[in-house]
C-alpha cells in the first residue's frame, strides 16, 4: 500500500488530539484545494527555516499528498532536534481523524 510505503501506518486516532500540531507540507496552491481541519500550511521547502514554529509542540503530525514530502519533513525536523513528529501520510488520511 502506498500509504504504508510513505507513512501513515501509525495509529493516528491515538495521536491526533485538539493539541496536535497538524502541518500540511504541500504547496500553498495544493493546501488551498483542501486540507485537514485545523492544519497549518508550512511547505516542505520552508520547513528547515521555520523550525521555531515546531518547538514546544506536544505532538506534531506532518502530511502531504502521498506521504513522500511529509517523510522528508519529518527527517528535517528530527535532524533539528524535534523528535515528537509523526508522518501522517496523505492529507485525506489525516483529515478523517480531525473533527
Amino acid at each position: 500500500m502506498l500509504n504504508n510505503l510513505f507513512g501513515g501506518g501509525e495509529d493516528l486516532s491515538a495521536i491526533i488530539t485538539s493539541e496536535t500540531f497538524l502541518v500540511d507540507v504541500r504547496m500553498p496552491s495544493e493546501f488551498a484545494g483542501g486540507s485537514a481541519k485545523g492544519a497549518v500550511n508550512i511547505p516542505l521547502d520552508t520547513v528547515a527555516s521555520q523550525i521555531s514554529k515546531f518547538k514546544n509542540k506536544k505532538n506534531i503530525v506532518v502530511f502531504c499528498r502521498s506521504g513522500n514530502r511529509s517523510g522528508q519533513a519529518k527527517s528535517i525536523l528530527e535532524a533539528n532536534g524535534i523528535s515528537n513528529v509523526t508522518n501522517g501520510g496523505t492529507w485525506d488520511n489525516v483529515a478523517q481523524y480531525c473533527n
